[in-house]
């Protein structure tokens, strides 16, 4: 379940898509996106195209039932802790809307096995600074500006190997923005990429 339709949501489902997810059903403020929708943008034309295969039509609490994970890039409170207690056993959920999630993480982790939000007094914060700097540090390095899909999923495993296994539990599946070690390796994981990509062209 990917919540937010817009730049970010599309995003994340074709990177999720490349990285072999099975099926997404992605909700705006109507309810699920499926084919044959009216007066649909860029970013929802390509969804409907490459999610919710069952053409769904549903709101946001129902389609939830069941999710195996939630992803939030959308507004605040459109979730309870009742509704994710509806979701599969073992449920992740990434409530990333700022400075209000979703869904309140205390609320959330009652019921999910895994909370992460945008916020730094939660476990697990998802912040763009862990991406940016060794991103762009990396497509410098390489001499390059076209940003490749290859590229954003060489820098987020770049991000989750910063996280040793016996260092991962509930509370810890992202390293802190304070973590000095992040950005070099993302930037080594870009540039990897990048510069692969340049030889072969």
């Amino acid at each position: 379940m990917v919540s937010g339709v817009g730049a970010a949501g599309q995003a994340i489902i074709r990177l999720l898509l490349a990285q072999g997810a099975g099926e997404i059903i992605a909700c705006g403020r109507t309810g699920t996106v499926h084919s044959g929708q009216e007066g649909m943008d860029e970013f929802r034309s390509w969804i409907a195209e490459h999610t919710n295969s069952a053409n769904i039509d549903g709101s946001l609490k129902e389609v939830l039932v069941g999710a195996d994970v939630f992803i939030g890039v959308s507004a605040p409170d459109l979730l309870t802790g009742d509704d994710i207690a509806t979701m599969g056993e073992k449920s992740i959920v990434f409530a990333l809307a700022n400075p209000v999630p979703e869904v309140d993480a205390v609320a959330a982790s009652r019921h999910a096995a895994v909370v992460a939000t945008g916020r730094s007094d939660y476990p697990n914060q998802i912040n763009n600074v862990l991406v940016f700097p060794g991103f762009f540090r990396g497509l410098l390095d390489a001499g390059v500006s076209d940003i490749s899909d290859e590229m954003l999923i060489a820098a987020a495993k770049a991000i989750a190997d910063r996280v040793e296994p016996e260092q991962l539990n509930p509370s810890y599946i992202v390293p802190s923005v304070f973590d000095a070690s992040v950005a070099p390796a993302v930037a080594a994981a870009v540039r990897a990429v990048a510069s692969a990509r340049t030889s072969q062209g």
